[in-house]
């Protein structure tokens, strides 16, 4: 079992800019201090037979997955509709699209209504 315990960088909503109830430094200090990524990397070193070289190369290996798949979605075309936009978001337990009627950007007008 890992517990882990979590801190939201930013508020609750977009109207919730998170900075009324806490400064920037505390803010701050916990993206350096309490980063899960070194947290759990730190673990692994600490309590399994992984090596930093290891953790390196599984760095390296994400790393080029996620800009790989960047490069993918920045090559494809653009939606034709926002139809598009809308599909492939929530699969239900056959695996089949459960298509989306609304989904609400950041700009109210520009809020996608399929």
């Amino acid at each position: 079992v890992v517990e882990m315990s979590t801190y939201r960088y930013h508020g609750h909503s977009m109207s919730d800019p998170g900075k009324i109830y806490r400064d920037g430094a505390e803010v701050k200090a916990m993206r350096e201090n309490n980063d899960p990524i070194k947290n759990v990397r730190q673990l692994l070193l600490g309590h399994t037979d992984a090596t930093e070289d290891e953790l390196n190369t599984i760095e390296k290996n994400i790393r080029a997955e996620v800009e790989a798949a960047r490069d993918r979605a920045l090559a494809g075309s653009t939606p034709s509709s926002t139809d598009d936009l809308v599909r492939n978001i929530y699969l239900d337990e056959h695996g089949k699209d459960v298509p989306q009627s609304y989904i609400r950007l950041p700009d109210y007008e520009k809020s996608i209504r399929a």
